[in-house]
C-alpha cells in the first residue's frame, strides 16, 4: 500500500496529509507537540485569518518571483474556500480578510484534525523527527521511540518563528541534511527597532502613516496604515508588511532607514493650504497649540523639537525656514532601523528551503525524488492578512496530492 510520511502537524502538514489520504495513500503524520494545529490556534489573535479575497503576486515574497503564483494557480482561494466549506467551516468577510464564522481558530484546527482522522491519517503525536534519510526508494524518519518508513515524505515542519508553538526551525536541518540549500531564515512580520532615543517619549501612540523603507538611500518597500510607536521603534501592520525587507537588508550589512509620512491623507498642496489657513486663524498660538487636533501632544512636542522650533514660540513669530522644516518633518519623519524583533516576536520567517531546488508544479524536491515541501519551511513568506495561511493550504494540498501520485507511479 502507498505510504506517505508527513513531518509537521501545522496548517500545511494537516492539509498535505488530508490531500494525500484523499488520493488513496496511507499517511502517517509526525508531530512533536501533544496536539496538531498548535500554531493555528494563535493566528489572527485566536480568530484565524484563513485567507484574503485579494490575491496577487505582491502578497507573496521570496527569492524566486512567480514561484508562489505557480502553486496558487493549482490550489488557490476558491479551492480553499470549497475545502473548508466541506469541512464545515463557513467564513465571514471583514474588508477582504476571511475568518471562520465562529471567530475561533480552534474551529479550524479541530476541523482539520477531524478530517485527517476521518481519512485514516495516523497522527503520531509527541514524535519529534531526529533524523530523516533515504534508504533505497524509501524514506526513514527516526524519532526518539521509532523509525517510520514511507515511499514519499512531505516536510512541513514550519519555520523558526514563534518557537513557543513548537516551530523551532528543526525542519531546516532535516532538509539541509538531504542536500538542500537554506536561505538564511530571518524574522518577518515583526516590529522594527530604531536607533533614536526620542521613541521613548512616543511609546503608546498610534498614528495613520505611510511607512517607507530605504536601504542605502533607495526605497525598497512601502505600506500605509496605523503605525504603533514603541519605546524602541515602530510596530503595527504597515510596519509588519515592510519588515522582511528591512531585516533582509540589515542582514546584508546595509544602512536601513524608515521614513514616515505622518499626514498621508493630504497631498503637498493640500497640506500647504491647510497650514496657511491654520496660520491665519491661529497665529497667536504656540507650536504645541498649533498642532493640537492634528497630532497627539507627545508627537507634536517631538516634531517641534526635531524641527528646531521652541515649543513655546508663537506661530506668528516662526521664520519661513522653521515652518518649512516642520512641514518637511511631518512629510519625512526619519529613523534609522537597527534591527527587527526576534523569532519569539515574529509571526513568520523570510528565508527557508531554496525554491530553486523545488518544482512549483508539484512541490517535489529537484534533488531528492519523493521528497516534498510545504508551508513556512519554504522560502516564501506572505504579507499580513491571511496570506501565510493561504500559502500553507495551497502548498500543502499540492504537495500532498503529488506525493501520493508519485508513490502510485512507483507502484
Amino acid at each position: 500500500m502507498k505510504r506517505v510520511l508527513v513531518i509537521g502537524g501545522g496548517a500545511s502538514g494537516l492539509t498535505a496529509a488530508i490531500a494525500a489520504a484523499e488520493n488513496g495513500a496511507k499517511v502517517t503524520l509526525l508531530e512533536r507537540n501533544r496536539q496538531v494545529g498548535k500554531k493555528i490556534l494563535v493566528t489572527g489573535n485566536g480568530r484565524c485569518n484563513l485567507t484574503n479575497t485579494k490575491q496577487d503576486s505582491s502578497c507573496y515574497r521570496g527569492g524566486a518571483p512567480g514561484f508562489a503564483d505557480r502553486v496558487l494557480g493549482q490550489y488557490g482561494l476558491s479551492e480553499t474556500l470549497r475545502f473548508f466549506f466541506r469541512l464545515g467551516i463557513l467564513t465571514r468577510d471583514r474588508n477582504g480578510y476571511l475568518y471562520p464564522y465562529s471567530d475561533q481558530a480552534a474551529s479550524v484546527a479541530s476541523a482539520l484534525r477531524m478530517e485527517a482522522e476521518h481519512r485514516g491519517v495516523k497522527l503520531a503525536l509527541e514524535n519529534e523527527v531526529l533524523e530523516l534519510k533515504v534508504s533505497g526508494s524509501r524514506f526513514l524518519a527516526r524519532t526518539g521511540s521509532w523509525t517510520y518508513e514511507g515511499d514519499a515524505c512531505i516536510l512541513a515542519a514550519g519555520s523558526a518563528a514563534a518557537p513557543s508553538t513548537g516551530s523551532d526551525g528543526s525542519g531546516y536541518r532535516l532538509a539541509e541534511n538531504l542536500g538542500h540549500r537554506i536561505v538564511k531564515p530571518l524574522p518577518a512580520l515583526v516590529k522594527l527597532k530604531c536607533r533614536e532615543r526620542f521613541f521613548g517619549q512616543l511609546s503608546g501612540l498610534r498614528i495613520e502613516a505611510v511607512v517607507r523603507i530605504f536601504s542605502e538611500g533607495k526605497k525598497i518597500a512601502e505600506d500605509r496604515g496605523e503605525v504603533q510607536f514603541t519605546k524602541e521603534g515602530i510596530s503595527g501592520i504597515p510596519v509588519f508588511q515592510v519588515s522582511r525587507f528591512a531585516v533582509r537588508a540589515l542582514e546584508k550589512g546595509k544602512r536601513v532607514e524608515a521614513r514616515l509620512d505622518l499626514l498621508p491623507a493630504f497631498g503637498e498642496k493640500e497640506l500647504d493650504q491647510l497650514f496657511a489657513s491654520r496660520l491665519r486663524d491661529g497665529g497667536y498660538k504656540n507650536g504645541g497649540q498649533f498642532l493640537n487636533g492634528l497630532f497627539p501632544e507627545k508627537m507634536a512636542v517631538c516634531l517641534l523639537e526635531r524641527s528646531g522650533i521652541p515649543k513655546g514660540k508663537r506661530v506668528k513669530d516662526w521664520s519661513r525656514e522653521e515652518l518649512l522644516s516642520l512641514l518637511q518633518m511631518i512629510r519625512d519623519f526619519r529613523a534609522e532601523i537597527v534591527s527587527g524583533g526576534d523569532f519569539e516576536q515574529a509571526q513568520v520567517c523570510c528565508g527557508g528551503v531554496d525554491t530553486g531546488e523545488i518544482c512549483p508544479d508539484t512541490m517535489e524536491s529537484r534533488l531528492v525524488p519523493g521528497l516534498y515541501f510545504a508551508g513556512e519551511l519554504v522560502d516564501i513568506d506572505g504579507a499580513c492578512g491571511g496570506y501565510n495561511l493561504q500559502w500553507a493550504w495551497s502548498s500543502g494540498y499540492v504537495a500532498g496530492l503529488h506525493a501520493s501520485e508519485a508513490v502510485s507511479d512507483k507502484i
